[in-house]
C-alpha cells in the first residue's frame, strides 16, 4: 500500500510538473520557429510585401541577404520579497535590511532574423539577438515574421 501511494505521488508529482512547463510554453516562439521552414520558397516580391524593407541587405555571388530586427523593452512591475528580510546586514549602511522591492524588473527582447535568398526566392531564416533565453528572443522574432505567416494557408493564425 506504501508503494502504491509512492507512485501515485511521483505520478502526480510529474503531471503537476508538465503542466508548469506547458504554462511557460510560448506560442509566438513555436511560430517564429515554424517560420523558418514555412517560408522556405517564399518569392522576394511576396517577402517584401508582407515584411516590409528590410534594415539591412547584402548581395555576395548571386545571393541576397535581408536582416530585419525587432526591439522592445519589457517591463514587469511586480514587487518580490527580498530573502534576507529581517536579518542583519554590516555591510548594508541601513543595517538591517530586506523587505519589498519597490522597483520593476526590466529586460530587453530583440531579434534579428536574416532571410538568404537565392534566384529571388528565401532558401533560408536564421535569427539571432541578444535576448536571455531561447523564448525570449523568437517571441520578439515573431514580430518579424507574424504578418507573413498570415499568407501561408496550412497555417492557422495564432490564437489571441
Amino acid at each position: 500500500m506504501v508503494s502504491r501511494l509512492k507512485t501515485g505521488m511521483r505520478v502526480a508529482i510529474g503531471a503537476a510538473a508538465l503542466m508548469g512547463l506547458a504554462a511557460c510554453a510560448n506560442p509566438q516562439a513555436d511560430q517564429a520557429l515554424y517560420a523558418q521552414q514555412a517560408f522556405v520558397g517564399m518569392p522576394k516580391q511576396t517577402l517584401l510585401s508582407c515584411a516590409g524593407v528590410p534594415t539591412r541587405s547584402a548581395t555576395v555571388d548571386n545571393v541576397e541577404y535581408f536582416t530585419y530586427t525587432s526591439e522592445r523593452i519589457v517591463t514587469t512591475p511586480m514587487p518580490s520579497f527580498s530573502a534576507s528580510y529581517g536579518y542583519y546586514r554590516p555591510w548594508s549602511p541601513w543595517g538591517w535590511g530586506g523587505g519589498f522591492r519597490d522597483y520593476p524588473d526590466t529586460e530587453t527582447r530583440d531579434c534579428q532574423a536574416t532571410f538568404t535568398l537565392k534566384d529571388g526566392v528565401v532558401q533560408r531564416i536564421v535569427y539571432g539577438g541578444a535576448s536571455q533565453g531561447p523564448s525570449s528572443r523568437l517571441g520578439q522574432c515573431y514580430r518579424i515574421v507574424e504578418n507573413c505567416l498570415a499568407l501561408i494557408p496550412q497555417q492557422g493564425q495564432l490564437q489571441r
